[in-house]
């Protein structure tokens, strides 16, 4: 099971990552992923000034906008899944 996590602490709700998390669910659900990814805020990973932080396993991505998750679902979440 692949774990994501999307901080939810305040430096990440102001820079959104609520909409970060909606397109995440999004995703999951239409690539039909639910039974091998799963999807859940955290509080602070430390590195608030760098935007929205995403942990997917072990590896942090910050900065991470509205914009990029597509992207971002395509190179770190959909290639470790089974389709």
């Amino acid at each position: 099971m692949l774990e994501v996590t999307v901080c939810v602490g305040s430096a990440c709700h102001l820079k959104g990552s609520a909409e970060v998390i909606r397109i995440l669910k999004d995703l999951i659900a239409a690539y039909d992923l639910g039974d091998q990814v799963t999807l859940a805020g955290s509080f602070c990973q430390g590195h608030c000034t760098d935007g929205v932080v995403v942990r997917v396993g072990e590896e942090l991505i910050t900065g991470v906008s509205r914009d990029q998750v597509y992207d971002l679902f395509q190179k770190k979440i959909l290639g470790r899944c089974r389709l």
